[in-house]
């Protein structure tokens, strides 16, 4: 039987939960760097509607910063595919939408 290799204390899923500024192995991006990346855009987005086809991890990922939640919220929230979620308003006051089916928005 062959064993598993030891990971050095502080690596893993658990360092993944738990740590925003941890960069899983092979390059992943820290959970940090996209909150920062998605609140950076969302502050510079000028007035009018906007659309953006993103992975369920940037949907999260604009909610936390859109409502200035804690990092750790990010775990707490799911997206489900094919579905829309509307942030209106503006910088320090968004308003949310969650879960409308995407087939409403192609009607």
């Amino acid at each position: 039987m062959r064993a598993w290799p030891l990971r050095p204390r502080g690596t893993g899923p658990r360092s993944w939960l738990t740590d925003p500024e941890y960069a899983p192995p092979g390059g992943g991006e820290p959970l940090a760097s996209l909150l920062s990346r998605t609140g950076a855009y969302l502050r510079v987005l000028g007035p009018g509607r906007h659309h953006a086809v993103v992975a369920q991890a940037v949907v999260r990922a604009a909610v936390v910063a859109a409502l200035e939640l804690p990092a750790a919220a990010f775990w707490w929230l799911d997206v489900r595919p094919d579905t829309v979620t509307v942030l209106s308003g503006r910088t320090g006051r968004w308003n949310l939408l969650v879960g409308r089916p995407a087939a409403e928005d192609r009607g």
